[in-house]
Order: structure tokens, then C-alpha cells, then sequence
């Protein structure tokens, strides 16, 4: 799932979880993204492009079990979460935190193609529903309705959805083959690829959270007391 989609999942658990601050949201669902970032650039994880790039199918996440597993992230969402919980003094925070960082991996195993592990050093099947790679309208549409959901549920305003928009519609051309648009610059350039998608984690997690955080000045009301 691109990032916007995956930033905007904050927004549904700001809304579960009124007191979590959104700042710690907006980094939980996007920690296993900025892994799997530092992860390629140092040469520990691996995606590799075919020769030509016409959408995301012809883009190959062929070793990532540190940044995209299930243990990994389970042990991730756990540890961050116990950190959380334990400094801020409220279980409900860590919850929250915990939630946002296997909403990560959940979000992209419905996307991805089977290229999520079990755990590190655990060879066999990979999971993923496949959509990246056998139903690209689909996957876009799955990706698009999930944002406008959690935009939904956080009670954003029209600047939040325009956003959401925005960014899918930039997205577009990624998954239609026919109609040719930036992807192409990446092909044989996988550290390109990681750029630009470390660009678009901080790019949307920018957005997300200046409206977000506008939207909730403007209505008070969304900002709900604990219990």
C-alpha cells in the first residue's frame, strides 16, 4: 500500500484513541516503511526492477524478511508499544502504537504479492494477496477507498480528502501498464526507487499531519477526553 494510504491510518486510530498524540501515530503506521528504506540504502535488503517499469508490478521486493515480516513486525509493534506505554504512563498509548505498526504489514499483505516472509532467515512460501501483481485496478481502488475511510472516520475535512486524492491520482499510472508516467525512471535504478519512496514517506507524513492537526483546531470536538 502507497504511503498516503498508509499515513492516513493514523487518522482512524487518532480517532480510536483520542489522547495518543498524531505526531507517534504517523510514525507507528509507517516504521516498517522507514526500515525497509534504511534497509536497502545499506545494502541489507534487496528490490530489483524489470527492464522496463510500466506500473508496480514490474517492481520486485525480492528480500526484505527484517522490514516485512510477521515476526518482525510483531516484535516491533510489541517492544514499541511496551516503550510507549511505559514512558507515557498509559496503556491505551501503547496500544495505540503497537495497532499502528501492524496495521503496517496488514495493509500491504491484502496489496503486496507474495514477497512477506514468516520471519528472518525462514525460507517457504511468502504471503500477499497478489493484487500488485494480478489485479492492478484493484489494488487502486482497494488503496484509495481505505484512505478515504480513515479520513472518513477521523472526521476530516475537505483539505484531508483533497490530499488523499491527490496523492492516489499521483499514483495512478502506477498501476496501469498502458498509460506511461514517472515509474519509468526507476527501471534498473532500484536506489532511485528507495528514494523516492523514503521522499514520499516524510512528503505524506508532512501532510497528514499539518492537516490533521488543522483540522483539529478547527473542531475541537474531534479531540475526544479519555475515559
Amino acid at each position: 500500500m502507497y504511503a498516503i494510504n498508509h499515513a492516513t491510518t493514523a487518522l482512524a486510530l487518532k480517532r480510536m484513541f483520542p489522547g495518543t498524540p498524531l505526531l507517534l501515530l504517523l510514525g507507528s503506521v509507517q516504521v516498517v516503511e522507514i526500515l525497509w528504506v534504511l534497509l536497502n540504502a545499506t545494502g541489507h535488503e534487496l528490490v530489483t526492477t524489470e527492464v522496463h517499469v510500466r506500473s508496480v508490478a514490474d517492481i520486485h521486493l525480492v528480500h526484505m524478511p527484517w522490514s516485512h515480516s510477521l515476526l518482525t513486525t510483531l516484535v516491533l509493534a510489541v517492544g514499541l508499544g511496551a516503550v510507549v506505554a511505559r514512558l507515557s504512563g498509559k496503556l491505551r498509548d501503547g496500544l495505540a502504537i503497537g495497532i499502528g505498526v501492524a496495521s503496517h504489514l496488514a495493509l500491504d499483505l491484502i496489496t503486496h504479492a507474495p514477497d512477506i516472509a514468516l520471519a528472518p532467515f525462514v525460507e517457504g512460501n511468502k504471503l500477499g494477496l497478489g493484487l500488485y501483481a494480478n489485479a492492478l485496478m484493484v489494488a487502486f481502488a482497494v488503496e484509495f477507498l481505505w484512505g478515504l475511510i480513515c479520513v472518513a472516520l477521523y472526521g476530516g475535512g475537505r483539505w484531508l480528502y483533497a490530499a488523499v486524492a491527490l496523492f492516489n491520482v499521483a499514483n495512478f499510472t502506477m498501476y496501469t501498464p498502458g498509460i506511461a508516467g514517472p515509474e519509468g525512471a526507476v527501471a534498473g535504478r532500484p536506489m532511485l526507487l528507495v528514494a523516492l519512496v523514503g521522499t514520499q514517506i516524510v512528503l505524506t507524513l508532512g501532510v497528514v499531519f499539518f492537516l490533521g492537526r488543522r483540522r483539529e483546531r478547527h473542531a475541537p470536538s474531534l479531540v475526544l477526553e479519555q475515559a
